[in-house]
């Protein structure tokens, strides 16, 4: 008989942990710029990405 049962824990796959990954086109001076401030601040390209949109989505107004 067997004397205990063994399970692993189950850890999260791609995306289950809160973000999700998006695909965009940008312009290539758009990208020298983010690359600007990524190497300016220590930072990657993704984050610097995402504080910028936070910070868009926190002053967007949207207009009639």
């Amino acid at each position: 008989m067997v004397e205990e049962i063994k399970i692993t824990k189950k850890y999260p796959r791609r995306g289950d942990d809160g973000y999700k990954i998006v695909s965009v086109r940008m312009k290539e001076e758009i990208i020298e710029k983010l690359d600007e401030i990524s190497a300016q601040t220590n930072r990657s390209r993704n984050e610097v990405i995402n504080f910028l949109l936070k910070a868009a989505i926190d002053i967007v107004k949207i207009e009639e």
